[in-house]
């Protein structure tokens, strides 16, 4: 692939970023120093009322846990994006997004004023003619998000590392938002948010 064909973008700690993914093209998204987790959903580019379902995709695959070989599903069961690699092994769908309504119910009344995940997801939806109706449950990647037998779980120390990687295709036209996660409150981002990369290569 050339250097010509990938589109390669910094997402700044705390910062929103969005794409088209075109079918067949690859998203790549590099933790570039290790233990950030990537809040990420994903629409059908030309139909954005199908888009990604954390039952559906858990439904399909047996497991709550997203790695090389899991395919992403639609409300309408059908498929979005393939990861096709995974330096990690293992990435959250049952976490959701952190929000100053749920800050201050877990940690306090002071977080009220904190940026939050689903502050990104509207800011950069509503580009697309998208609100807070189309939000769904999303997928963190890079997040730990253990759960035990009685359905315990808690949000723990990260398994990433700098450099690590993790790259989808997409099976169809679709359109990616990502908060690349706030929180400072839990260790999903070893309490330090940090820069990750985005990477979109041609279909080959």
């Amino acid at each position: 692939m050339s250097e010509q064909s990938v589109q390669r973008t910094t997402v700044a700690a705390r910062a929103a970023w969005s794409a088209v993914v075109r079918a067949g093209a690859t998203l790549t998204i590099t933790d570039l120093h290790g233990n950030q987790a990537v809040d990420f959903l994903v629409y059908d580019a030309g139909d954005t009322s199908v888009r990604y379902s954390a039952p559906d995709t858990i439904q399909a695959q047996g497991n709550i846990f997203l790695t090389t070989g899991s395919v992403l599903m639609s409300n309408e069961h059908t498929p979005l994006m393939t990861v096709v690699a995974d330096d990690v092994g293992r990435h959250d769908t049952v976490g959701g997004a952190c929000s100053k309504e749920s800050n201050t119910l877990r940690y306090g009344h002071h977080t009220w004023s904190q940026h939050a995940c689903v502050d990104n997801f509207l800011a950069e939806g509503a580009r697309y003619g998208l609100g807070k109706r189309d939000l769904v449950s999303n997928i963190n990647w890079y997040m730990n998000v253990p759960v035990e037998k009685d359905g315990t779980l808690g949000i723990v120390d990260g398994i990433s590392a700098p450099g690590l990687s993790l790259t989808l295709r997409a099976e169809r036209d679709v359109l990616v938002l990502v908060s690349n996660c706030p929180q400072i409150n839990n260790p999903c981002n070893g309490f330090e948010p940090t820069a990750v990369e985005m990477t979109i290569g041609a279909p080959e």
